[in-house]
């Protein structure tokens, strides 16, 4: 390859790199903003009533209650009695962090706690109806039947008006993350009654360790007859002004299916209305008390005197994790598990549920390169050998393009004396020369772009695998071998300590000590890089000289900061491609001198002066 296929080789792959990497090199994630006055929001005020009507619930300070406990093999917590809510969950097998001792992580917690965080049903009243008739958040069910809930033990509640109305809520849930809740209304008045039933989640200020990041989306997330909805919390606080209602609201008609919640990075609490069935979305924000709300509202109801209507609705509140959440959104059978109920075989049980993982725009890649590695992790059982098993898929899928650019510049390394005879004739004429190089380039069938291939190809696929590695709960916490404890994290080596031989603790991941004394994983990375800058010459060139000799070193400090999961990516990538560069070299003849080239790079250049001298 001539000096200006490097050039154009290495400045495209530069210019992409820095592209990316430039994002989270000079735009980190800021420092959550916690709120001074979110806390005491949350202990001062109710929820807003879903309500269309503008009279509401009051705002009130919700008082004890009696709970039911939760317990499930993935789940623990309680009911409130009060307004019969979720309002207190654990994840059994997350920690919040990797120190011994950790705490769960703690998803949902009640009104009273900061950053409050629940789920609420009820009815909204029609008619002759008030809101004192019917169950609200302020509602004190009484417990009728179980006492934890737990996967085939549901709970039973009622409550009661003064108008005939008795109210009977059910509660299941199964063995992961999915309750279910079925609200019924027995009319034993003498006058009809029209109501509307309605599930609530909110959430009493932004969360505490929001992390505000540009490639994550974290806030509202649903789904509406098909279409992605995805608001931060920032343009959930500018919704337009609701008049009637007093709040900043958005409301959407579903006609056909669709779910409603909050997205955390990796947890999620998200309404699930009955498919196949309309109901209306409102994503909402109550600035007074800053809560941000969820709500879903089924279609109104009216039951005759003597009879009765039921109605079913479902509430995920727990890990985002893969392989569950496409079970809920494919298997059909669960719902038979869980109540028995008769289901449609042929519908998808909760329409583009696996859409709540942040998949990015890059979906098309991230999608599959994610249920390619799922399924290497369990052939595998270490996640780290997994992501080495997937490059090795991925550089198999783009051999036979990667293979042509190689060849390509296997021979364009063939034109180099034709070529440096080529400059000696043009000698200025630069024209001529470009016009001669050209002709040369067809005579001989050679593309001297290829070379450019694999980089390009490589882009797409490096960005999807660090949204993969970023976003997804499966690369949370999974440990490689040794230091390496968590692939989705920098590697907490550093020279700064000679990794852990001298008896001082590395730097905070994060700060400046860090991104200077970088770790082993990153070294390598810089190794492997300038290990495959060898295979050819330095070019003549003192500038592109140079802009090469820096490069792997530029960007082993550039990548130290990244998940290791992506490092280990990177460092087997560029072994691969050295290995598979080398062998197609050598098939055409020209034989790497990898040595020689290592050795050219330590030498002591000539002065300019020095050289003209040598040459009278």
């Amino acid at each position: 390859m001539n000096d200006q296929n490097n050039k154009n080789l290495f400045l495209a792959i530069a210019l992409s790199f820095l592209v990316i990497l430039g994002w989270s090199w000079f735009f980190p994630p800021p420092e959550p903003v916690v709120d001074p006055n979110a806390q005491t929001a949350a202990q001062t005020a109710a929820p807003a009533t879903p309500a269309p009507a503008p009279s509401a619930e009051a705002v009130a300070p919700v008082p004890t209650a009696a709970r039911l406990d939760i317990d499930t093999p993935e789940v623990e917590g309680s009911i409130s009695l009060l307004g019969g809510r979720i309002d207190d969950l654990s994840l059994k097998s997350y920690r919040v962090s990797l120190d011994p001792g950790a705490e769960i992580v703690r998803l949902l917690s009640p009104v009273g706690e900061p950053h409050s965080y629940y789920a609420l049903y009820g009815w909204v009243p029609g008619g002759a109806l008030e809101f004192a008739d019917v169950p609200g958040a302020s509602t004190e069910w009484t417990l009728v039947e179980g006492d934890t809930l737990a996967p085939g033990k549901p709970v039973k509640m009622q409550w009661q008006n003064t108008k005939g109305l008795t109210f009977t809520r059910t509660i299941a849930i199964d063995e992961n993350f999915m309750f279910e809740v079925k609200d019924s209304v027995q009319n034993s008045g003498t006058e009809a009654a029209t109501l509307q039933p309605y599930g609530v989640v909110a959430r009493h200020g932004k969360p505490a360790d929001l992390q505000n990041f540009f490639v994550l989306h974290e806030g509202v997330v649903g789904r509406v007859d098909g279409r992605l909805m995805e608001i931060k919390y920032d343009d959930v606080m500018g919704l337009p002004m609701v008049e009637r209602e007093g709040t900043q609201a958005e409301v959407s008609e579903a006609t056909t299916d669709g779910w409603l919640g909050f997205t955390d990075k990796y947890w999620m609490t998200v309404l699930v209305p009955e498919q196949g069935k309309p109901f209306t979305s409102v994503v909402r924000y109550t600035a007074a008390t800053d809560t941000f709300q969820t709500e879903t509202r089924l279609q109104t109801v009216s039951v005759a005197p003597g009879a009765s209507v039921e109605v079913s609705s479902r509430l995920f509140a727990g890990a985002k994790e893969w392989e569950t959440i496409r079970h809920y959104q494919n298997d059909p059978s669960f719902l038979e598990r869980l109540f028995g109920a008769e289901v449609d075989a042929e519908r998808p049980q909760i329409a583009g549920f696996i859409d709540s993982i942040d998949w990015g725009w890059f979906f098309f890649l991230t999608k599959p390169i994610f249920a390619l590695l799922h399924w290497l992790h369990a052939l595998i059982g270490n996640m780290g050998l997994a992501i080495i098993a997937l490059t090795f898929v991925l550089k198999l899928i783009v051999l036979p393009l990667a293979y042509k650019s190689y060849v390509s510049m296997a021979r364009m390394k063939e034109l180099q004396p034709e070529m440096e005879a080529l400059k000696e004739r043009a000698g200025d004429d630069k024209a001529k020369m470009q016009k001669e190089m050209m002709q040369l380039y067809k005579d001989r069938k050679v593309n001297p772009a290829a070379g450019c291939l694999p980089i390009l190809i490589q882009i797409p696929i490096f960005f999807s695998l660090y949204k993969v590695i970023f976003v997804t709960l499966e690369l949370r916490h999974a440990p490689f071998f040794g230091w390496l404890r968590d692939l989705s994290a920098p590697d907490p080596s550093s020279l700064f300590n000679l990794f852990g031989a001298l008896p001082w603790a590395a730097p905070e991941t994060g700060s400046l000590m860090a991104t200077i004394f970088i770790g082993i994983l990153p070294i390598l990375l810089g190794i492997s890089m300038w290990l495959q800058q060898k295979l050819n010459p330095a070019p003549a060139d003192p500038a592109q000289a140079m802009i090469f000799a820096w490069m792997p070193w530029v960007f082993m400090f550039m990548l130290g900061s990244f998940a290791s999961g992506l490092v280990l990516y990177w460092i087997t990538n560029n072994l691969i491609t050295f290995s598979q560069q080398y062998a197609i070299m050598r098939s055409h003849g020209h034989r790497p001198d990898l040595f020689g080239n290592i050795k050219s790079s330590f030498r002591r250049k000539a002065k300019p002066a020095e050289a003209t001298k040598g040459k009278k």
